[in-house]
């Protein structure tokens, strides 16, 4: 019996999936799979059973992927499945920040008992006039899954979208309308662009990535949408910013002492994701990625080890192994294979960074000698027999 974990509540509709031969657990130390949304790893021990994560999101900031690689623990995340919802409450703040509907929603309510209120608002309703987005500049910077969305959908609204990614992938490149416009450069967005929205990871060469020198380069009024992460905007620099008109409006997924204090702000409680579609989709792809790895030993959307896939074993057996990722490590597998007179019918090996991972289909059952022998092998980190 295969047993897994959750730090958090995970949908139903993807614990369903994982079948009778797995079992639910309240003990991480006897899991060999873990599934989590935002609580907070880096200060749990990482038993010996363990051997994936999977995070039923985008984000892995609360896991520590160097860690688990050490020690051969496969770290998942569900990139794409919550990108409809985010998508959505992009599109959704846009028009917050174009008309100033919670300020009249506000109104509103402070004059419920008014029995003029019908003839009031129509005097009142010219402080909240806004601007139509039809016609603006939006600039996007990270064309990923929810960058992408959000191009098309924004270029279906009649905005002029400008988009900027150096690691544009060809999947999400084809996905995108060809009325995108791509630039060179995040400084070509922020000179000519009414709205910048930003879709990228926090890095060290993304943290701070807003600052005042940023600011300085873009249109006076500007309005900047961040559900990514909130460090990637120097904060002190944002106020200064919005205090002197040169960013209009700031929209912001996370709540933190400095954001909800920012003036000409919206905050939101982090609900980019949180859709009940949303949370579906991600736990019901999580679930199929452990399963995936547990029973084929295929690696797909994995963030510390390479993505490697050879689908379902039609030998007779199938051994996987991580390992660091040095000189040699296939010619001493192949040689103890050899040794052992084991006819090695398909390999694949993939390196991510300082790790690699090698599947090996066989054509005969292991024998425990040779598992031992890999396990022994300087360089090897974690052996698994699929088969």
């Amino acid at each position: 019996m295969i047993k897994v974990n959750c730090l958090n509540p995970i949908a139903e509709c993807g614990l369903d999936m994982l079948g009778d031969q797995y079992e639910i657990t309240e003990n991480t130390n006897e899991a060999q799979a873990i599934l989590v949304r935002s609580a907070v790893m880096h200060d749990m021990e990482l038993s010996d059973s363990l051997l994936a994560v999977a995070r039923a999101g985008a984000g892995v900031n609360n896991i520590p992927l160097d860690k688990c690689a050490e020690k051969g623990i496969v770290v998942f995340n569900t990139p794409g499945a919550n990108a409809n919802g985010v998508k959505e409450l992009v599109i959704a703040s846009m028009l917050l920040a174009a008309r100033d509907i919670t300020g009249g929603i506000q109104w509103c309510r402070e004059n419920k008992d008014n029995e003029n209120i019908a003839k009031d608002a129509e005097k009142a309703k010219k402080a909240f006039a806004g601007t139509e987005i039809k016609g603006k500049k939006l600039g996007i910077i990270g064309l990923g899954a929810i960058g992408v969305l959000v191009a098309n959908a924004a270029n279906r609204l009649g905005m002029d979208v400008y988009g900027c990614d150096p690691y544009l992938s060809v999947e999400h490149a084809l996905n995108m309308s060809r009325d995108v416009t791509m630039v060179k450069s995040n400084d070509e967005l922020y000179e000519m662009c009414d709205y910048i929205t930003v879709h990228v990871p926090l890095l060290e060469s993304t943290r701070g990535m807003f600052n005042k020198s940023v600011f300085e380069k873009m249109k006076d009024g500007v309005v900047i949408l961040n559900f990514s992460r909130d460090t990637l905007v120097n904060e002190a620099d944002m106020k200064e910013a919005l205090e002197s008109g040169k960013v209009g409006k700031y929209i912001v997924d996370f709540p933190n002492p400095t954001t909800v204090n920012l003036p000409n702000t919206i905050v939101t409680p982090h609900l980019g994701a949180s859709t009940q579609e949303s949370e579906d989709n991600c736990a019901k792809m999580a679930v199929s990625e452990i399963r995936d790895f547990l029973e084929n030993g295929n690696i797909r959307n994995s963030v510390n080890y390479p993505n490697c896939d050879a689908g379902v074993c039609s030998t007779e057996g199938r051994i996987t192994i991580a390992h660091k990722n040095v000189p040699n490590m296939l010619t001493r597998f192949t040689a103890l294979f050899a040794k052992d007179n084991i006819n090695i019918e398909n390999m694949m090996n993939k390196s991510l960074g300082n790790f690699a991972y090698t599947i090996l289909d066989i054509c005969s059952d292991s024998t425990d000698e040779v598992v031992n022998e890999l396990k022994a092998m300087d360089g090897v980190i974690r052996v698994r027999v699929i088969k």
